[in-house]
């Protein structure tokens, strides 16, 4: 029988990311960043030659786009090589971002959950501590859908929802505030669980009483970047915050 480490025991409410914490989807938003990234530095080749190389999934993903909104990501990479577009630009390249990730994910109809989240999602649910998906995400209802775990959840915020209620993106703590409004339970007495920079530090933001990383890399070349921005502990899988129970 599995139990949960004695930081999480403790906890009221757990609100999770989707992409990359709950479903193996973030590689998928990654490569329609890049596609789309790419065609405009070429389109628009910045100034400064070093400015010009291709987006690189494994440094310029997590530090601009991960976890953001899609026009605060597009304009925070675009700003780093120099380029300044106006809002319609931005507009256009967020747009185009979002129907090639469309793309991608119906190519890829088998979108799963991670097996240690579920299992931890199912020992938190039978601790009777409620739980919350907050994402960005205009399909993150869709990709909880598929992986077969949505009604695992009271409730989820996602991008159309924070569109409508006008909430800041990360690393504003909005939709996570948000989430905890929903479920009722004071953010001291909730956990956010990130695998996003932004995602942490919007969890530090808004006053959490445990933030977790999830650092996914081969190396946990991460780990130590969550930890600057805001992660109490980083796990390379959900699966590590639950220990086996001792036999009586």
């Amino acid at each position: 029988m599995r139990d949960l480490i004695p930081p999480v025991r403790a906890l009221r409410a757990v609100v999770l990311d989707t992409d990359g914490v709950i479903t193996d989807s973030a590689r998928l938003h990654a490569e329609a960043w890049k596609t789309v990234f790419d065609a405009f530095l070429q389109e628009h080749p910045p100034r400064l030659a070093a400015h010009r190389r291709p987006f690189d999934i494994g440094l310029d993903y997590p530090r601009y786009v991960d976890g953001k909104a899609r026009r605060d990501g597009a304009a925070a990479f675009l700003t780093s090589r120099g380029l300044h577009p106006d809002p319609a630009a931005v507009e256009a390249v967020a747009a185009d971002k979002d129907r090639r990730y469309t793309e991608h994910l119906h190519r890829n109809t088998a979108v799963p959950a991670y097996p240690g989240t579920v299992s931890l999602l199912h020992v938190l649910l039978g601790s009777g501590v409620l739980l919350a998906a907050a994402s960005a995400s205009l399909h993150a209802r869709e990709l909880l859908t598929r992986a077969r775990v949505l009604d695992l959840f009271d409730t989820v915020v996602d991008g159309t929802e924070a569109a409508r209620l006008k909430l800041r993106g990360k690393p504003a703590p909005d939709l996570f505030l948000e989430a905890a409004r929903r479920l009722r339970t004071a953010p001291a007495r909730t956990a956010v669980v990130e695998d996003a920079l932004a995602g942490v530090e919007a969890g530090r933001r808004g006053g959490f009483g445990l933030v977790i990383g999830v650092d996914r890399t081969p190396g946990r070349e991460r780990t130590r970047e969550l930890l600057l921005h805001g992660a109490d502990l980083v796990v390379a899988d959900l699966g590590d915050l639950l220990k086996e129970e001792a036999s009586p």
